[in-house]
């Protein structure tokens, strides 16, 4: 199922099915607020949103209410994530899959709510959207890629090619929203060459990885990963957690994999993320292209997770994303 796309005047709400709106600084929601209303979309905030408890979240009866009465809402057109965190899979057991199938929408975010979004799209069958969070439209400077992609995947039917950035950032920036450091792009880097169309999984890997296993985990055949990790990961540990992906059922049926932009604190260097992807003889026959637009740093493209993408890799990549 792809949800209806967004439109002038329709409702966004904000839910924390990880961390609680609590921890975002007010002026930050204020400025969120006003980008999305430049988008033409009007803001509302879930019951229980602000909630905050010793894990900077709140409960699953708290959360598991939300993100219900978020898709139970005639109104409400398109849900966003408040930001990421750490437990958003407490969730998973106790989502009641009928509502969705029922209510199908727009649900957005990243990092920890790839495990929502893997397993709604696998119980329900709903393309969800891994993208910026509402707290990610609080960025005063550098955004105009981020919002142009959001664009492109949630308020526009067309196909669409994703191209990399001019200039991104891995700086704290809600922390000095005036005295920003932008790096200059390098390009992608073409690991393997080929051409592969395939049904889009994956986000952040160590979270997608908490599906393995479960019930809630994706069938892989016929997928292009979109894979990531944040400052937390290094190579060592983006290493087994893709060894771990590479062991589960019909990954031998994987078209390709794409991987997002590492944060500089995880070290990952080009040469090392070479060496890595060549010594795992699985991915000697599927296009591998990295250092892409999305993940944990800014800014990023958004894409559908369930949905269709067409790679072209040869003396250049072009991703287009042709199902969302």
């Amino acid at each position: 199922m792809i949800p209806n796309k967004l439109k002038s005047g329709d409702e966004i709400r904000v839910i924390s099915p990880s961390r609680s709106l609590g921890i975002i600084d007010l002026e930050q929601r204020k400025i969120s607020i006003e980008a999305l209303g430049k988008l033409g979309l009007k803001v509302t905030f879930s019951k229980n949103a602000e909630k905050i408890d010793e894990f900077s979240s709140s409960s699953i009866e708290d959360r598991i209410e939300d993100l219900h009465e978020a898709f139970r809402d005639s109104n409400v057109k398109g849900i966003l994530t408040t930001i990421g965190g750490y437990n958003s899979n407490q969730l998973l057991k106790y989502i009641d899959y009928e509502i969705i199938k029922d209510n199908p929408k727009i649900f957005c975010g990243f990092s920890d709510i790839t495990a929502l979004q893997n397993a709604i799209y696998k119980k329900s069958g709903l393309v969800t959207y891994s993208g910026p969070h509402f707290s990610t439209f609080g960025m005063i400077k550098g955004n105009e890629y981020t919002e142009e992609y959001f664009k492109k995947c949630l308020m526009a039917e067309e196909e669409f090619i994703v191209e990399n950035s001019t200039h991104w950032s891995v700086d704290l920036w809600f922390l000095d929203q005036h005295n920003r450091k932008f790096i200059e792009d390098e390009g992608v880097l073409i690991i393997n060459k080929g051409t592969s169309e395939g049904k889009i999984l994956g986000g952040n890997l160590c979270t997608f990885n908490l599906l393995q296993g479960t019930e809630f985990m994706p069938n892989l055949t016929n997928s292009i990963l979109f894979i990531e990790d944040d400052l937390e990961s290094n190579a060592e540990t983006f290493d087994r957690d893709l060894q771990s992906l590479i062991h589960q059922p019909n990954f031998n049926k994987v078209k390709g994999i794409l991987i997002g932009r590492f944060q500089k604190e995880s070290n990952v260097s080009k040469e090392i993320l070479i060496k890595i992807i060549k010594t795992k003889k699985e991915l000697d026959d599927i296009p591998v292209v990295a250092n892409l637009n999305f993940g944990h740093t800014d800014p990023r493209f958004t894409f559908p997770i369930g949905g269709t993408v067409k790679i072209h890799v040869q003396d250049r990549a072009v991703i287009k994303i042709v199902g969302h």
